[in-house]
């Protein structure tokens, strides 16, 4: 019998350990796989929205070390150590960052933009390509034609995701994202809640969230037994 896990995922596009996590996340579900041939189980995967600075200005103009120095109130010089300690462990995962390309941007637009793909199925897709987009390219999240043409990429209809910009259906669905995750006391992203009950905070290791999938199989075969 088939054995379905779902996991929902709060995420911002600006996060450079959500993108981290996702990487993780993926390769964890795969080592489960590997490690367990034997079970035969579904993920059912959801993206929620989650804004890091939802008070940066919608047309903010600045680089992430400029934002994140004046943000946090750190020194440029700790910012950069941070950020290049980021950068090292991304190439560790096969994930190229160039903070001196990204522009850091309000993803309010980006967040309904990855609901209009979700109803389209391609959620994963197009937050993949937000995140290449933004931390390697240099591409800015908060403008609409930059958004329509990465969508275009992935299969969504350009002149589609413009309107889902100024969409207030999304813009409330965006809200009720941030509002669940409040309510479950999550205080920074990525956040993987699995199964509906349990809470994996960070961008885990991949064996952590490999066992964590084998964990949750182990206590729902528990409390039916």
């Amino acid at each position: 019998m088939t054995e379905k896990i779902r996991i929902d995922i709060w995420t911002d596009i600006a996060c450079p350990w959500c993108y981290i996590g996702k990487h993780r996340f993926e390769q964890g579900v795969a080592a489960f796989r590997e490690q367990h041939p034997e079970l035969d189980v579904e993920f059912e995967v959801e993206g929620h929205s989650y804004e890091l600075a939802p008070d940066t200005p919608i047309d903010f103009k600045g680089s992430e070390l400029e934002f994140l120095a004046k943000h946090k109130g750190m020194p440029e010089s700790q910012v950069e150590q941070m950020l290049g300690q980021v950068t090292q462990i991304g190439a560790q995962e096969g994930i190229e960052f160039d903070f001196d390309r990204v522009k850091h941007a309000n993803t309010a637009r980006a967040h309904r933009a990855l609901h209009l793909a979700k109803d389209r199925g391609l959620q994963l897709e197009l937050q993949e390509r937000l995140y290449r987009a933004y931390f390697a390219e240099g591409a800015d999240m908060s403008d609409p034609d930059t958004l329509a043409a990465l969508g275009e990429e992935v299969g969504l209809d350009p002149a589609e995701v413009r309107s889902a910009l100024d969409n207030e259906d999304y813009g409330t669905a965006v809200e009720q994202d941030i509002t669940r995750a409040r309510m479950l006391g999550v205080n920074g992203v990525p956040f993987f809640l699995i199964d509906q009950k349990y809470g994996v905070s960070g961008a885990q290791s991949v064996d952590a969230f490999a066992g964590a999938f084998k964990q949750v199989l182990d206590l729902r075969e528990g409390e039916q037994a």
